[in-house]
């Protein structure tokens, strides 16, 4: 069976009417990336491209362009969230417990919700265990929390076949990988179901900034467009919103205030319901079981 073979088709026009807590119309999470590049390996992203060609290790300025973030651009980003009281989930490389125990600190402090995102930053695909890798991610943020966590975010949104049945093995009920609808959708593992919750590869500040090179104020203008036809769209049925976010992308000095503008935009609307993965996937399933009419006894 092909991997997408597991995901069936469905139209976002014929899925069941859903309704959001209170009435609201579209729920929004915001998704803050954490990671840890290690300095010895190749950069999983660069912003500088090798004089003359030529990779060389350590790479001191891609490693510092990230490193930055995690030193300066997570407590921008942190301060702007908490001051608005939004829910964040924290999708964490699981060493950044040991690695960066002052940003892991202050997450679990914030009552942020610590969703899987690797060991350490790399893809699925290259991991000579993914078994081990995903039990020590587990084991490593359920020490550090006192919490098992219940979503996960592979980096780079990679997976194998046997992803998501070993996501599942290890307590993992929500999953962040599959960018293909605005509402979740249940996934069948031999351990029990998995449910994507709807993420994002275009409200993202990777795409907008490290990959599209747009200015500062795009990724701004970008989530309120999104923003809107969701909300729009809301009005007939339940929509979600991801907004994803890297320290060392929109924690800087000349992106931070565009950020803060977003924020104050959803959060300006009453409409808005705002969540973390796992809120939405738990509602996603009460929804669904109460969308869903038993038949009439005779």
């Amino acid at each position: 069976m092909a991997l997408s073979d597991r995901i069936p088709y469905q139209a976002l026009v014929d899925r069941p009417k859903l309704q959001l807590p209170d009435g609201k119309r579209l729920a929004v999470w915001v998704i803050l990336n954490v990671e840890e590049w290690r300095i010895e390996n190749a950069m999983p992203r660069v912003v500088l491209s090798p004089p003359m060609g030529q990779p060389l290790l350590p790479d001191v300025p891609n490693w510092s362009w990230h490193e930055y973030g995690m030193r300066a651009g997570f407590w921008r980003q942190f301060k702007a969230l908490t001051d608005r009281n939004i829910p964040v989930t924290l999708a964490a490389n699981a060493d950044v417990c040991n690695a960066y125990p002052r940003i892991a600190s202050a997450a679990r402090e914030a009552g942020f919700e610590f969703m899987g995102h690797g060991f350490t930053q790399g893809p699925m695909h290259r991991i000579p265990d993914q078994a081990d890798a995903i039990k020590r991610s587990v084991d490593t943020i359920s020490k550090f929390t006192g919490r098992a966590p219940r979503s996960w975010e592979s980096p780079g949104l990679t997976e194998t076949e046997e992803t998501l049945d070993l996501l599942r093995l290890n307590g993992i009920e929500y999953v962040a990988d599959w960018v293909i609808d605005d509402l979740p959708q249940d996934i069948a593992t031999p351990h029990g179901t998995i449910t994507t919750i709807p993420y994002t590869v275009e409200t993202n500040d990777i795409v907008v900034h490290a990959l599209q090179q747009l200015p500062s104020d795009q990724f701004l203008k970008r989530g309120i467009d999104q923003f809107d036809r969701l909300y729009l769209e809301g009005a007939d049925n339940a929509r979600v919103m991801a907004i994803s976010i890297h320290p060392y992308i929109t924690g800087v000095p000349h992106r931070i205030k565009y950020l803060e503008e977003l924020f104050d935009y959803v959060i300006g609307h009453d409409g808005v319901a705002l969540m973390t993965a796992s809120e939405i996937g738990d509602w996603y399933r009460d929804a669904l079981r109460s969308s869903v009419k038993p038949d009439s006894v005779a």
